[in-house]
């Protein structure tokens, strides 16, 4: 029995993993998150640091790109 709540618990944790890490943000949601400016975010970009997607006209960031690009 509580060897199939922990597989359970475990297949929920995996799962709002996969919905956090695919999340979008707009710039001053990831400036927010980030704690840092939107100018700090931008100059990150411009340098290559850190990914975005500029597909809609907007700059657009994965959660995951944003804590990988903070964690160095």
């Amino acid at each position: 029995m509580e060897e199939q709540i922990l597989d359970v618990l475990g297949e929920i944790n995996s799962s709002l993993q996969n919905k956090l890490t695919k999340k979008w943000l707009n710039i001053r949601q990831a400036s927010q998150y980030a704690s840092l400016s939107e100018s700090t975010i931008r100059r990150a970009v411009n340098r290559g640091e850190l990914k975005v997607s500029k597909a809609t006209g907007k700059l657009l960031f994965k959660l995951i790109d944003i804590d990988r690009w903070l964690n160095g």
